[in-house]
């Protein structure tokens, strides 16, 4: 689990990110679980945008996607999802 200092380390480094995944009309599935895991273990932080067309309310997708890709939430911020997991192989990210 993350402190609220990490959470906000984190928050700050993710201010400059782009969301390089977008949770359209299908909602969350299992080949989006594994691409955003990829992801995860390359970057360690990463958003997903949610798109209007979502069926699926941002809390849910946000809780579908961290636990699918085992990775920490940091943050919701209108419709982009933070997620954060630590890397085993690319570690960038030193946590204060």
């Amino acid at each position: 689990m993350l402190t609220g200092k990490q959470k906000r380390f984190l928050r700050s480094k993710a201010h400059s990110l782009q969301p390089i995944f977008q949770v359209g009309k299908g909602g969350v599935n299992e080949n989006m679980i594994k691409q955003i895991g990829e992801a995860l273990e390359v970057r360690e932080l990463i958003k997903v945008s949610i798109l209007q067309n979502c069926e699926e309310d941002r809390d849910t997708v946000a809780a579908e996607l961290s636990k699918g890709a085992r990775a920490e939430l940091v943050q919701i911020i209108g419709n982009t999802i933070v997620l954060y997991k630590e890397s085993r192989e690319n570690k960038q990210i030193t946590l204060p």
